[in-house]
Parts: C-alpha cells; structure tokens; sequence
C-alpha cells in the first residue's frame, strides 16, 4: 500500500496490507458512475441544443436541466462514494451501502416522466 492510501493515524493502529485488486475495483465502479454522469451531461446539453422547442414554454429547459443536475449529484456521489469505500477496506470495515442507485434510478424515471408528458402534450 502506498503512503497517500495510508489513512493519517497519530496512534499505534495498523491496517491490513489493501489488495490492489479491490482498489482497482473501487475505481472502475467510480469511473462507471462517472461515464454516466458524462452521458447525463451530455444528453442535457443535447436536449437543450438540438430539441426543437416544445409548444408549452420551459418544457425542453426542465429536462435540460434535470438531466444535467443529476450529472452534477452523480458525480459528486461517485467520489464521496469512492472515497468511503476505499477508507473502509483500508479500516477493514464492511462496507456500506450507496444512495446513488436509488437515486439515479429515481432522476431517470422522473426525466422519463418529463419526456413522456412533453411528447404526449404536443
């Protein structure tokens, strides 16, 4: 284990040599919820770019908008996320569970909502 994963500890404690394997695991699952949060954004910025207009004022800004807002929660869910879990195996804790599937899982429905009504409502 390197020094900068070595939690700062003024005690005698000593943690358990971290196989790398997990490590990498953190950080491949922290990348996947970044890739996400990526097509969020860009889907966001796709609907607001390229989306005609719809007939009621702000429908295409709402889903613009919230598809770009659950980017920004899921990328910044992803390193607190990644951060929890890579000091738990340091500690050799169990680790605990995410909120960022439910929540993303709750933002796509709600964003599939917004586009449903916006193409029914035309």
């Amino acid at each position: 284990m390197t020094v900068e994963n070595q939690p700062q500890d003024s005690g005698d404690t000593e943690y358990p040599e971290l196989d790398y394997r997990f490590t990498l695991a953190n950080e491949r699952t922290f990348l996947a919820w970044i890739r996400t949060a990526l097509g969020l954004l860009a889907a966001g910025v796709a609907v607001h770019t390229l989306v005609q207009p719809f007939h009621h004022a702000g429908v295409r800004r709402l889903l613009s908008l919230s598809c770009i807002v659950l980017a920004v929660v899921l990328a910044a869910g992803a390193y607190t996320h990644w951060r929890d879990v890579q000091d738990r195996m340091v500690r050799g804790e169990r680790l605990g569970n995410t909120m960022l599937v439910p929540i993303l899982a709750g933002g796509i429905a709600i964003v599939s909502i917004f586009a449903a009504i916006a193409t029914v409502w035309r």
